[in-house]
């Protein structure tokens, strides 16, 4: 792994985020901060550390509102930091896979670090919320990470009966593809075009 560090400041009139992501493996991994939603903050964690990251996040939302804008502008941040890493990496080994089970659930990620966002998320909920946070902004998380990183990413729960289960096996294989396609190449860029 590379020791790509990427930092930025985005404030709106809804959210004012700082915030960095570091691959040196030296300085630990993890999340450091809070987005003010404590089970976001658990997701960001497990990410971080299945990624090997340290994740530094500074911010203040409108949470009195709910926690959309806390969770969707983390997620555009983090996919522009996302991008700045795989530049600094570049030629990229661009592609990732993962399935991550946590006790009866199933979840797989395939990435491909492309410049052509999409995001496909097969989740469906169980239930509304899992403490302080909306399930359903497992989708829109994703799809803010994805476009601003400009990656190909497919999501699926393939099976599960636990949403907090559920989630957390998203995030942990999102970050294990992560890890596999932001990592260096040597030699020529992975493209029969020449280009991505």
């Amino acid at each position: 792994m590379s020791t790509a560090k990427a930092s930025l400041i985005r404030n709106t009139f809804e959210t004012k985020i700082k915030m960095s992501i570091s691959f040196d493996e030296t300085e630990g991994f993890g999340l450091r901060g809070t987005s003010g939603v404590g089970f976001f903050d658990h997701m960001l964690n497990s990410l971080a550390v299945h990624c090997g990251a340290v994740i530094t996040l500074d911010m203040t939302g409108d949470l009195n509102v709910d926690c959309h804008h806390t969770i969707e502008d983390v997620g555009i941040v983090l996919g522009k930091l996302l991008s700045e890493v795989a530049a600094k990496n570049a030629p990229l080994m661009r592609y990732g896979t993962s399935f991550i089970p946590m006790d009866e659930a199933l979840a797989r990620c395939v990435m491909d670090i492309s410049g052509r966002p999409y995001l496909v998320c097969d989740y469906t909920p169980k239930s509304p919320m899992i403490g302080d946070f909306d399930t359903q902004m497992v989708t829109e998380f994703f799809r803010a990470v994805a476009f601003n990183m400009g990656a190909t990413v497919h999501l699926a729960v393939l099976y599960g009966d636990n949403d907090h289960h559920m989630v957390e096996a998203l995030f942990k294989a999102f970050a294990h593809a992560l890890s596999d396609a932001v990592k260096p190449k040597s030699g020529a860029v992975l493209s029969a075009k020449g280009v991505l």
